[in-house]
């Protein structure tokens, strides 16, 4: 029972688009990420995405148009909708998900549940 500093987890590791969660909230993960350069398109059909920029400028590419996110601004994709996020520089986001979500919308492809 005790705050979790986002500054001190993202400062923990330097790899990128590797989610970490930090706690967990009504079974969803809170996670913190760093991201640079092209994701890959994708789509999550059960459950909607969402991205809260802490650092840097990010582009959500959807097929019909491109959201730009700067520091503390956020965006829902909303479920079965493909994207991509895109971050020309180096990113921090917060994210939160249903445990257990895969971040490609692949469980074949997604990277494993980190826990910090």
């Amino acid at each position: 029972m005790h705050p979790v500093s986002l500054a001190e987890k993202l400062a923990g590791f330097s790899e990128r688009w590797q989610p970490r969660t930090l706690a967990e909230f009504n079974r969803h993960d809170i996670m913190v990420v760093k991201a640079q350069g092209e994701f890959v398109w994708h789509k999550h059909d059960d459950t909607d995405d969402l991205f809260l920029v802490l650092r840097g400028r990010l582009v959500i590419q959807l097929r019909d148009g491109d959201v730009t996110l700067g520091p503390g601004e956020l965006f829902v994709v909303p479920k079965g909708v493909e994207h991509r996020p895109v971050a020309e520089e180096e990113v921090h986001m917060l994210l939160i998900e249903p445990s257990g979500t895969p971040n490609t919308g692949d469980r074949a492809t997604a990277q494993p549940r980190r826990v910090v």
